[in-house]
């Protein structure tokens, strides 16, 4: 469950004014020797000058619209509030240089130096800049959340709730509220009985009844219901009497006796539902357009500049130590459980068994070039051209041959979630230490356990991790790599 965040509407844009200082501040700062003499007394600011403040703060703007501020929710994770600044800084930089490539006036973008009307700008600079920005708000970030958690363990911004109802997951909510970093005060509960559980924990406020007039009558922010829905014609007034006093209503269903995991309320039409899959790209467009736009403009990119002449010396290689065909086509299972070519640099001999038989340490049918390109991951690469077309993403589960996925599907719990993505040339398992041969069923398991962990778990920092992870094993070699 992710609290939800009681912070005064003044104070949150006061937080998103102090960062478009910081932006334009550090710009300002760091392009100080590239204005003019005459601009560069802070009195006398160049309008062109502002204009392309302007711009940057209002690209950085939309940066927070695609990853907004993550601490004024109560538990926030300390990953987030980094990954959700490092994707507005990306989002900035691509929406500003668009910007700058656009309207630049003489053409001096190509020779590191922009030129817009008398204003003149180091390109070089603009990467220290973005880094310096991303390190500065993180640290701002990380300040401001810490002085409202101290706020809030102080007694300050307190939430005051009541309970209503008894199941395990009150019982839970009750003791996630303990903390008193959150900020929650719980003042009491209100059952038919007294509960065991909070007797000298917790004061009994009343029965069922007894919460119309209470609420009338005192200070309550949040009332948590754990009711069944056969009780609908004691809650509906309840959540009547909520509406009239401005305390926020919020239902605790009693799922968690079958289901021990986290799950997502989504709306369709009027009718609440719970998710049991915390899939954080099939239920976000944006998510999906981000990730698919990194995808096209990095596979686009490797194609036209270094795919080109590794795949001469490879094709020259292959034709020296192994006679046969440069490429490997081999059908394997993508998003949806559909089928789709997967495009390799050949690694084995030719032979009859390559879409059934998973290749192991010692397999025969690898020649010795060919275990150079698999330790090395370089056989892999022609499968950006399977991301440049759809089938794959650069990062995600990796594409098992379709006659696995036939017999694993079967055999283990789970399985087939993985392909609620697209598969990709590189994935968390991969990074993680499990690749390689699967001899035993838990080693499959365990693989599928840490495919599905990404799924849930996505962000676009994640699979920028998960990059950096991968050429290091490339540069380093993996000794699961056969």
């Amino acid at each position: 469950m992710k609290f939800q965040s009681q912070v005064p509407a003044l104070l949150k844009f006061s937080v998103y004014l102090s960062e478009l200082a910081t932006v334009s501040l550090l710009f300002y700062a760091f392009f100080y020797e590239d204005l003019n003499p005459a601009e560069r007394p802070l009195n006398h600011m160049s309008p062109i000058f502002g204009w392309m403040v302007m711009a940057l703060m209002l690209s950085y703007i939309v940066g927070v619209w695609v990853r907004p501020i993550a601490y004024f929710y109560r538990s926030s994770r300390r990953g987030t509030i980094s990954g959700n600044v490092l994707v507005s800084v990306v989002v900035t930089v691509l929406l500003f240089v668009s910007f700058l490539v656009i309207f630049d006036k003489r053409g001096y973008f190509s020779e590191g130096v922009h030129q817009f009307g008398p204003i003149r700008i180091n390109v070089s600079m603009l990467v220290p800049y973005f880094l310096c920005l991303t390190v500065a708000l993180i640290l701002q970030r990380y300040l401001l959340r810490w002085l409202l958690w101290t706020l809030r363990s102080a007694g300050r911004n307190r939430q005051y709730v009541v309970l209503v109802g008894f199941s395990d997951n009150i019982l839970e909510l009750w003791s996630e509220m303990q903390n008193k970093i959150y900020g929650y005060y719980i003042v009491g509960y209100f059952n038919d009985v007294p509960v065991e559980n909070f007797q000298g924990k917790m004061e009994y406020l009343g029965t069922i009844e007894d919460i119309h007039p209470y609420l009338h009558s005192h200070l309550i922010h949040q009332l948590y219901c754990a009711l069944p829905s056969s009780m609908a014609k004691q809650i509906v007034p309840i959540i009547n009497t909520c509406e009239h006093t401005c305390c926020h209503f919020y239902s605790v269903p009693n799922v968690r006796n079958y289901l021990k995991r986290t799950m997502t309320m989504e709306i369709l039409g009027s009718v609440p539902v719970l998710t049991v899959r915390n899939d954080q790209l099939s239920g976000s467009l944006t998510n999906r357009f981000l990730k698919r736009t990194f995808d096209i403009i990095v596979s686009s990119l490797f194609l036209l500049t270094c795919f080109w002449w590794i795949y001469l010396i490879v094709a020259l290689l292959c034709q020296i130590f192994q006679p046969g065909p440069v490429f490997f086509f081999q059908r394997r299972s993508g998003l949806g459980g559909k089928e789709f070519v997967c495009i390799k640099f050949r690694s084995m001999k030719v032979n009859s068994q390559s879409d059934e038989l998973q290749a192991t340490e010692d397999d025969p049918r690898k020649t010795r070039f060919g275990d150079f390109l698999r330790r090395y991951n370089i056989d892999e690469l022609p499968q950006f051209i399977n991301v440049f077309k759809g089938d794959m993403s650069i990062v995600g589960p990796r594409p098992h041959m379709v006659k696995h996925t036939e017999e694993y599907s079967a055999l283990i719990d789970k399985y087939m979630v993985r392909h609620w993505v697209r598969p990709g040339i590189t994935g968390w398992a991969q990074v993680t230490g499990s690749r390689g041969e699967t001899r035993e069923l838990w080693q499959m398991e365990q693989r599928i356990k840490k495919d599905i962990w990404y799924i849930e778990n996505w962000s676009l920092f994640l699979d920028l991790q998960i990059c950096f992870m991968t050429v290091v094993n490339m540069l380093v070699g993996d000794k699961n790599a056969y």
